[in-house]
């Protein structure tokens, strides 16, 4: 195989997305730290499904057309660190690719090395041991060997080759990986696209994700028809019914009509589509079981699956006046919105808890976007509530470092707006800033003065550890308590309070005036009360305070000034 042609390249980037989502769970927990929240195959999956979704749709694929759905597709959907530098390899590739009608050797190298080039500029501190070193190290591979081979498929396997070399050699360049006894997750799900998408070259039988099963990184709710003037009476046939045949023999074009006329003569809504030895068949009927008869002579069956319309439909009935109910009103608030003059400012914050988002309401935020550890909002989800806020310039809190990159994508592509990206690595300093701003300032004056109050403040997690582990010294064993700080361990500890307690010794020092301690989703009232005491107990010096955050996966977030 010495060319890459359009469909070809729709089918192995599905199956490089395919690839991703089955290993996203074992990505996971490829995390430095051994907490319960190691999102980065969930963050690439999410980003690389986005895309997934537009290249699938595209019925008739060209290079141009797929270049925009990848690029497209990743960027809105692009969550976390992770997620944003894969849609910049992807955004790199596709415009080396997109003015092409085949690719070759020489196109790919051009392209994986346009790929790298794109998403180490997209990074502000680029970090070697990463991704980033593991995309490097192929497109160097990639322009050694395309002018030496140009076999698609040699070459592809070449650089897999080097990249999992790369990628193998990352504990060394990082010494954190290494003492967690990991590689690089990041470049860990780089490698599992990539050999997806080899294993679609080679011609292998991929699974492509079916209409509807592609995770959306959109949070938006689409609205349904209505549907509440539909009878199931006049519901004419009852059964929705799909399968795919595996033709035997060449299935013809008067094969296609015989199926399609006999199809007609069962029910209505009929999709009869062949291509080469796989032919996909939707009808609506009262008799699935005539169908697949009739399919059976053409060949063997797959992914049949039979759905009875009417029962769906009374189900749909009661979801969907909720939601075009709920939709109305907030179609009703966007046009009381737009119609309002904009004031001079407005704040977007990522916060997760019922506690914390009531704290950044009281506050001053005008929108809160649910997200944070385990669940990084996308791209088109800050868009989404940059389009809420009826303000000329809005600041955009993410209080985690993992969200601070797909926010400033999001800058970036917003035109009638100006937004200002704070960066605000965990929810304490979000609060801190927002607290500190002042109306009487210019924007970039305010950005500065949150930075320096940020600067001032340090945070500590108390959470627990899934997998035994030595980090920064310390020994850490499933179960334990651990306290992390704003660069590493406090503490491990047996019990919560131990480590909290613990946290608090390393944090507090001579300058410290401010504590407070939020209490999680997991932590009663009655406990969190006696930490307090006990902290007021030790720590006489300063004033603490005690706040119900309601945040999973950590017992406390607690916040020293």
């Amino acid at each position: 195989m010495n060319t890459i042609d359009a469909k070809l390249l729709q089918k192995a980037f599905l199956a490089g997305a395919c690839s991703l989502e089955a290993k996203k769970e074992w990505i996971n927990e490829l995390n430095v730290f051994p907490v319960p929240d190691g999102d980065t195959g969930t963050n690439m999956t999410l980003t690389i499904m986005s895309a997934a979704k537009e290249v699938a749709a595209i019925e008739k694929p060209t290079m141009e057309a797929l270049a925009k759905a990848i690029s497209s597709g990743s960027l809105r959907g692009a969550r976390g660190n992770s997620g944003v530098i894969l849609s910049q390899l992807f955004r790199g590739f596709t415009k080396e690719i997109k003015n092409v009608q085949e690719i070759d050797t020489k196109t790919l190298a051009r392209a994986f090395n346009r790929a790298t080039e794109t998403a180490y500029k997209a990074v502000m501190k680029p970090k070697e041991g990463t991704i980033l070193t593991v995309a490097k190290g192929m497109s160097d591979k990639a322009a050694q060997l395309s002018e030496q081979n140009d076999d698609i498929l040699e070459f592809c396997r070449e650089v897999v080759k080097e990249g999992d070399k790369v990628l193998s050699r990352t504990p060394d360049m990082l010494p954190v990986l290494k003492q967690a006894g990991v590689v690089d997750s990041g470049g860990q799900g780089l490698m599992q696209v990539l050999k997806g998408c080899l294993e679609g070259l080679s011609g292998k039988e991929v699974l492509l994700p079916a209409e509807g099963a592609v995770s959306s990184a959109g949070t938006s709710v689409s609205v349904p028809a209505d549907r509440s003037k539909l009878d199931t009476a006049d519901i004419k046939f009852g059964y929705c019914t799909e399968f795919i045949i595996n033709a035997e023999k060449e299935f013809t074009s008067r094969d296609e009509a015989e199926l399609k006329a006999y199809l007609e003569e069962l029910g209505d809504s009929i999709v009869v589509v062949a291509d080469e030895e796989v032919v996909k068949v939707h009808v609506h009927t009262n008799h699935p079981g005539l169908a697949f008869e009739k399919a059976l002579t053409f060949g063997s069956l797959s992914r049949m699956k039979v759905d009875n319309m009417r029962e769906e439909h009374e189900e749909r009935l009661i979801k969907d006046a909720q939601v075009i109910a709920a939709r109305q009103k907030e179609k009703e608030q966007e046009k009381a919105l737009k119609e309002e003059p904009k004031k001079a400012f407005g704040f977007i914050a990522v916060s997760v808890g019922e506690g914390l988002s009531e704290i950044f309401k009281g506050i001053g935020a005008d929108y809160l976007i649910e997200g944070g550890q385990t669940m990084n909002p996308s791209t088109e989800d800050i868009l989404n509530a940059v389009e809420q806020v009826n303000a000329e310039t809005i600041f955009v809190l993410p209080n985690n470092k993992n969200i601070i990159l797909a926010a400033q994508q999001a800058a970036h592509l917003v035109e009638d707006k100006k937004i200002i990206v704070v960066p605000s690595t965990t929810v304490p300093q979000g609060i801190t800033a927002l607290i500190n701003f002042m109306p009487d300032l210019k924007a970039e004056e305010n950005l500065d003065n949150m930075k320096s109050e940020m600067s001032r403040v340090k945070t500590g997690q108390i959470t627990y550890a899934v997998r035994t582990t030595n980090i920064d010294g310390m020994d850490i064993n499933e179960g334990d308590i651990m306290a992390l700080g704003d660069t590493g361990m406090l503490a491990v500890e047996k019990t919560i309070p131990a480590a909290a307690i613990k946290a608090l010794e390393r944090m507090i020092d001579e300058e410290s005036e401010l504590v407070t301690l939020y209490y999680g989703a997991e932590v009663s009232e009655e406990a969190a009360d006696e930490l307090l005491n006990q902290a007021n107990e030790q720590f006489p010096g300063v004033e603490i305070e005690l706040q119900n955050g309601g945040q999973p996966v950590y017992y406390y977030m607690i916040s020293v000034e």
